[in-house]
């Protein structure tokens, strides 16, 4: 029998036993780190310098200094003050001198204690703080002090030449408490299993990962920080990019069924009655699709493309083809509406195609199936026994087509509309209903830059439609200024009225609903204390619909549109919207995707600002998608220096949505943008910045697939192991799941 319990990894040590159960605790909770590891992999997010030391003489205003000097003296002062009513309040001043000048030092209530007993004239200390002015006199308030024994030069040298690491903090731990905790973990840094094969660490002049621990917590020197950051980079993009190719690698290996369209079949009658050609793009992506779906493996094929670029046409003739082959195709939809809209298009754009077994089908034809949540039973089976039977060839529905009852025929091909709203779960919850696993399309309606993609959508080959279809007219984008320019807003009420009179439709779209469930708190935009606009709600669905109607598009037929409307009463105004029976439609984000009238060239965004740049590109893609001009006008009440305008005016200056859509991850943080990826609280990329890091998400990914290929399970490289099972683990697989 072991009498000697196996001792833990020392990274896996839990934090509770190193730094107590208290620390421990606020750690785990708001920080989530539970091991030695964890607290190792909490990276600074940067660095004070305490700063050069600085004569007295020559202080700046509003920097951060360090200064070596005596204790003058010292008075502590009692006052009276709100906080302290019975004169209780203490302040204490200190003035102190380096022969060349003098400054006061200030501190106050409880922060007086300790500086009191210490700070006694005669004292030499350094001092770090920021320095302000009081009283027309230069001081430091609460500065950080370290006071000098033995008066070496060279603790004063070290001391102010340091690097102080700020890290990401809470409320309940300062990030000095997380310093201190850090350095006490810091030893076991040296025991950090390598995950990187030696051989691509050497060949790129890496330093060793106990290395590069110690030098990004304990640095000396900026190089230092410079030398740890490009070695973790390269860790959080190897370790992803490997986890990415493994599951490549994996679904590579399993059986699917060849579909190849026949000759003479559904494909075939359906190019013929188009009244078009599609464009060069389209018939690329459609060859990378029909290579795809020809092989004995299932496709994994990312479809992203512009807005208005053409994917539902490619997704639909793929899905053609294979019921051309034999199987079923099903279209997954992230929304109700989504999903009566797809249908209805593809009915349209089919035809007869679409009446398979009914009076006047065509002979090649199938039936098109619409299943959702909201349908009432009888349509509900009818849908399904159409499933079952093989007589649907195309089904298009929302999540309600991943649950158990639902079965198949023989599923060939599932195209996931809008991924990042679906997770592996549901993606393998469908792929589970073929009797092998079925080829698998996705499309992105949003543009991502192409290290995203990498990054986020790394299991999926990638196809990319970046040409307008024929036609299509360009949309003009302007921002207007409401709050410095009234008339401008006055001017595109105007503009709308002028494009119906031409026959033609707008939208006008705003944050919120405005019924009494509506939250204001809850709207999408970012709030900051010095945004004017804040100081009201959100503009809302209702309010604007009812003033505009009672205002200054008086006449014209107008109707709302939003997300807690009935499904039946969405559908019916969408179908009225689409007939050409309305003239404005004021909806909220409801209609980002996938809404198509061609009809509707005007659209007016109220509080442009409180959507994301992705979102606005996204929602002017519903205007000029007929032969007639669009226009798309941003109403905001943003000051013109802020933040806000300057992004509405990157909007307005480009209608390319990769380039947009790099603006938007340079302007936000890089978790917002990943956050579609993620289900944790954490992201498991620290260091790595996705747009800046492009050249090392790149080579970790030519790296990641050549090791993969040749040693798929990983056998020499037990540390990489680790560090996998760490990211799939502890991240729940969150990178993986989009959803």
């Amino acid at each position: 029998m072991d009498l000697v319990p196996a001792l833990k990894e020392p990274l896996e040590q839990p934090l509770k036993s190193v730094l107590g159960p208290a620390t421990a605790k606020v750690m785990a909770e708001h920080l989530g780190l539970r091991t030695v590891g964890d607290l190792l992999h909490h990276y600074p997010r940067r660095y004070e310098e305490r700063g050069q030391l600085t004569h007295l003489a020559d202080l700046p205003m509003d920097e951060h200094v360090t200064v070596v000097a005596q204790v003058a003296d010292a008075r502590l002062h009692t006052f009276a003050s709100a906080k302290a009513p019975r004169g209780k309040g203490q302040r204490l001043e200190v003035t102190i001198t380096d022969g060349s000048g003098r400054l006061q030092l200030v501190f106050f209530g409880a922060g007086v204690h300790k500086p009191h007993k210490e700070l006694l004239p005669g004292t030499r200390a350094m001092f770090a703080g920021k320095v302000s002015v009081f009283n027309r006199r230069l001081q430091l308030a609460h500065p950080a002090y370290e006071l000098l024994r033995g008066d070496s030069e060279e603790a004063v040298e070290t001391w102010a030449g340091s690097l102080i690491p700020i890290y990401p903090a809470t409320a309940k731990l300062e990030s000095w408490k997380i310093g201190k905790a850090v350095q006490t973990v810091l030893p076991a840094a040296q025991e950090a299993v390598d995950p990187l094969p030696p051989a691509l660490r050497e060949g790129r002049s890496l330093v060793t990962l106990p290395e590069a621990l110690l030098k990004i917590h304990h640095p000396h020197t900026k190089a230092d920080i410079a030398d740890a950051r490009a070695r973790l980079k390269w860790d959080e993009a190897f370790v992803l990019q490997v986890a990415l190719a493994r599951r490549r690698h994996a679904d590579a290996q399993l059986p699917a069924v060849p579909r190849v369209p026949r000759p003479d079949g559904l494909l075939t009658a359906f190019d013929a009655r188009l009244p078009f050609t599609l464009t060069e793009g389209q018939q690329k992506v459609s060859r990378e699709i029909f290579d795809d779906l020809a092989t004995e493996h299932p496709m994994h094929r990312l479809l992203q493309g512009e807005v208005g670029s053409g994917k539902t046409m490619v997704a639909l003739r793929a899905m053609l083809a294979v019921v051309d082959a034999g199987g079923q195709a099903a279209m997954l939809a992230p929304t109700e509406v989504l999903a009566q809209q797809h249908h209805r298009s593809v009915v349209e754009m089919m035809g007869e195609l679409a009446e398979g077994g009914m009076l006047g089908g065509a002979e090649q034809a199938t039936k098109v199936v619409l299943l959702t949540g909201s349908m009432g039973a009888a349509a509900r089976r009818r849908a399904l026994l159409d499933l079952t039977t093989g007589e649907a060839g195309i089904v298009i529905g929302t999540h309600a087509l991943i649950e158990d009852r639902v079965q198949f025929h023989d599923l060939g091909l599932v195209v996931v509309d809008e991924q990042h709203r679906f997770g592996v779960e549901q993606r393998d919850a469908l792929r589970g209903k073929g009797k092998q696993p079925p080829h698998l399309l996705v499309m992105t309606a949003t543009p991502i830059p192409r290290t995203v993609a990498m990054t986020v959508f790394g299991d999926l080959e990638t196809s990319v439609l970046d040409q307008l279809p024929a036609g299509r007219s360009p949309i003009a984008t302007h921002v207007v200024p409401a709050a410095d320019k009234p008339h401008f807003l006055a001017r595109a009420w105007e503009r709308v009225r002028e494009e119906v009179a031409k026959g033609h439709q707008a939208y006008v779209v705003c944050p919120r609903i405005g019924d009494e469930e509506d939250d204001p708190g809850k709207n999408g935009g970012k709030k900051s204390a010095g945004d004017e606009a804040d100081k009201r709600p959100p503009l809302a669905v209702l309010e604007v619909a009812d003033r505009l109607a009672a205002g200054p598009l008086h006449g014209l037929g107008i109707e709302v549109l939003h997300g807690r409307m009935q499904p039946d009463d969405k559908d019916a105004v969408m179908r009225r919207f689409a007939a050409g029976e309305t003239d404005v439609l004021v909806a909220t984000t409801v209609i980002e995707v996938g809404v198509n009238v061609p009809n509707a060239t005007a659209m007016v965004i109220m509080d442009a600002d409180r959507f994301g740049v992705s979102q606005l590109h996204q929602l002017r893609g519903r205007v000029g998608r007929g032969s007639a001009p669009g226009l798309c006008l941003l109403v905001t009440e943003m000051p013109e220096a802020s933040p806000a305008r300057q992004r509405l005016g990157a909007v307005a200056s480009t209608l390319d949505g990769f380039e947009l859509s790099r603006i938007d991850l340079e302007q936000r943080r890089e978790g917002d943008v990943l956050g579609q990826a993620q289900s944790g609280t954490r992201s498991s990329l620290r260091m790595l910045a996705v747009i800046e890091d492009e050249e090392i998400i790149a080579e970790a990914r030519e790296e990641a697939a050549r090791l993969v290929a040749a040693d798929p399970g990983l056998t020499g490289l037990p540390g990489l192991r680790t560090a996998l099972d760490a990211l799939l683990d502890e991240e729940r697989e969150q990178y993986l799941e989009k959803g």
